[in-house]
């Protein structure tokens, strides 16, 4: 299952850039300052640069097999990545939760000729790295390679066996059904993931969405291998695939490469698109659980990938609560007044309407105060936005940190995957990267408006019932070196 942090870090981080901008400063006179002040002066000039950006040579295909692909060539290291993405996350679950992830989870367990054993060491001796996973709209494949064509061919040739001819054995599906039914267990006695998971459940309803990625308890051991064989022939198909390819190759050799795995997959149909869900009523429910902290989490329907709000959304958000420390959330309700070590917001756009979201887990007897608070805050900044220094801060903060997101190749295939994923176009990242510089106050405040209401939250709470104490007053905190009394 994968976290909304996730969904934020990884496709919800907005943009990717090869190289960050750099300041250059006058050595004498820097000399001549103390470190607080040439600390300083750093970050102030560097805050009055752009980031530099260079125009991305992304090129695409569909192969013969009807998989589309999306390749830039990186050949600064002789290593290449390969993503296949399916859409064939855990919304394809139908009623048997958990279906898709245990079908991902096998994938590398057997291929009739191999077994697990086999499989690892294989890729182990060429120098490969294979990995999975699946999601609520995807389950991926990815495959890290040295482009040395003497180990490149008899991986891709361990691969493509891997990814389309899974024998599902018995032994390997018994081990894993184990290995979730302990996590399940454990799941018992976390209560921030018993509060995740009956958000979903409040959040969505009926939707796909709703369950949790892994299944559960109750779903889980009844899966059979014949279940896994069918969602994979069904799911796993060249058509209903889409690649991507980084690294040290020329245009000819990713083609040939696209072609080689694309035909070995299973042929069928792409899958329907995912339905938009029914708008869900504000709720809040309580998970009783015999616990010092109470974990609170707060949430609406919000924003699907490709939206054109989304861009002011993501900056709004850095302001709000989604940039750490600085954050009005993070000032106000740890900063001022103790109440939590950390408090976060987050939009998580999917293929349907993703949620919006706050996080914050605080001592028991101020879970009703920190509560009332987190949703005052919210309706301030609904309903008077941001500031044009805030604003101004986070386009710097935002622009300048985006060069992270690509400080490899398998993530820069992790950039490329989403937008062949969610079909945005070539230049999605530049032109992100355009939107957020070009936004005003303005359009951040609509924007806001338009996709949250604080009158609709779903709200859970997982904690105690003890005795409510009242909000603390606010302290302002001056100077680095002032620490916060925390009420834990």
């Amino acid at each position: 299952m994968m976290s909304l942090r996730m969904l934020s870090a990884s496709l919800v981080s907005a943009v990717l850039l090869l190289s960050a901008g750099c300041s250059t400063f006058d050595r004498a006179q820097s000399a001549q300052a103390t470190p607080t002040e040439q600390r300083i002066s750093s970050l102030a000039a560097l805050s009055k640069h752009n980031p530099v950006t260079r125009t991305l040579d992304i090129q695409q295909w569909h192969t013969s097999a009807g998989t589309k692909v999306l390749f830039m060539a990186a050949p600064e290291l002789p290593m290449f990545d390969l993503r296949l993405t399916f859409a064939a996350g855990s919304s394809k679950d139908n009623t048997t939760y958990g279906l898709a992830s245990l079908t991902n989870a096998m994938l590398n367990e057997g291929t009739g000729q191999l077994n697990a054993g086999d499989i690892a060491t294989q890729f182990e001796d060429l120098g490969a790295q294979f990995s999975s996973g699946s999601y609520r709209d995807m389950a991926v494949v990815t495959l890290r390679s040295l482009s040395d064509p003497k180990l490149s061919a008899p991986t891709l040739a361990l691969f493509s066996d891997v990814t389309a001819k899974p024998s599902f054995p018995a032994d390997s599906l018994a081990r894993i059904k184990n290995q979730l039914l302990a996590s399940f267990e454990y799941q018992k006695q976390n209560p921030g993931q018993l509060a995740s998971l009956a958000l979903f459940e409040q959040l969505y309803g009926q939707h796909p969405y709703a369950h949790p990625s892994s299944g559960n308890a109750e779903s889980i051991p009844a899966i059979s291998a014949q279940q896994l064989r069918d969602f994979h022939r069904t799911y796993y198909s060249a058509e209903n695939a889409q690649m991507t390819l980084v690294g040290d190759l020329t245009l000819a050799q990713a083609k040939a490469i696209s072609e080689q795995v694309s035909t070995r997959l299973p042929r069928g149909t792409a899958a329907a698109m995912t339905p938009e869900p029914l708008t869900t009523a504000a709720s809040h429910t309580h998970i009783e659980f015999p616990s010092e902290q109470t974990h609170i989490l707060l949430a609406q329907l919000s924003v699907k990938r490709g939206d054109v709000d989304y861009p002011a959304l993501f900056l709004g958000n850095q302001i709000l609560g989604g940039g750490g420390f600085g954050t009005r959330l993070m000032e106000e309700v740890r900063e001022k007044r103790g109440l939590t070590y950390g408090i976060y917001s987050s939009f998580s756009p999917m293929q349907a309407t993703g949620p919006f979201m706050i996080n914050v887990q605080t001592r028991a007897q101020l879970s009703q105060a920190t509560l009332q608070l987190v949703q005052d805050l919210l309706r301030e900044y609904i309903a008077n936005g941001p500031t044009e220094a805030e604003l101004a801060d986070a386009k710097r903060e935002s622009l300048g940190s985006f060069p992270l997101s690509a400080a490899s190749n398998s993530a820069i295939v992790g950039q490329l995957a989403a937008i062949g994923f969610y079909d945005m176009p070539l230049t999605w990242m530049s032109d992100f990267m355009q939107d957020l510089q070009n936004l005003s106050v303005t359009d951040v405040h609509e924007a806001f408006k338009r996709h949250l209401n604080p009158d609709q939250l779903v709200i859970v709470t997982a904690g105690p019932h003890v005795e409510q104490l009242p909000l603390p007053e606010p302290v302002e905190r001056s100077g680095q070196a002032a620490t916060v009394e925390r009420q834990h």
